[in-house]
């Protein structure tokens, strides 16, 4: 399931965002592949939230990060987000963040998350959000 459906959002890198010297700080970009992530599961017609109140919960379980090229203060972003590998209890979303002018590659990552319930124990993802993913 690599890459075949992509959902992209831009934004500015905000100046909190950043060092002294106006670049992006390397922990920004885990929050913006977060955005990613939600904004693409939204587009999927299925939020976080609906998931929460519904006694499942998304944990990431491993996150790997490629810098390439940094981002500087005022620069937009945009964050190209897809599904990597969806498992019974798994799913991994692949990440691109991008220089939204220049379409310069500035970082690549992946986030495994795993499904877990209320109490923390490992269970297997809702049919309606592997339907969700995979629709």
């Amino acid at each position: 399931m690599a890459q075949t459906d992509i959902f992209e959002t831009t934004f500015s890198v905000r100046y909190a965002e950043t060092d002294q010297m106006g670049v992006a700080h390397h922990a920004s970009y885990v929050i913006w592949m977060e955005e990613g992530r939600s904004q693409y599961m939204r587009a999927k017609g299925f939020a976080y939230e609906h998931l929460e109140q519904h006694g499942t919960f998304l944990a990431v379980a491993e996150m790997h990060l490629r810098y390439i090229a940094a981002a500087r203060y005022g620069d937009a972003v945009t964050v190209r987000t897809w599904i990597e590998e969806l498992r019974s209890r798994t799913v991994t979303f692949g990440y691109e963040v991008l220089h939204a002018v220049s379409r310069a590659l500035l970082v690549t990552g992946q986030v495994k998350l795993v499904c877990i319930d209320r109490h923390g124990q490992v269970s297997k993802l809702p049919e309606s959000v592997r339907a969700a993913i995979e629709g």
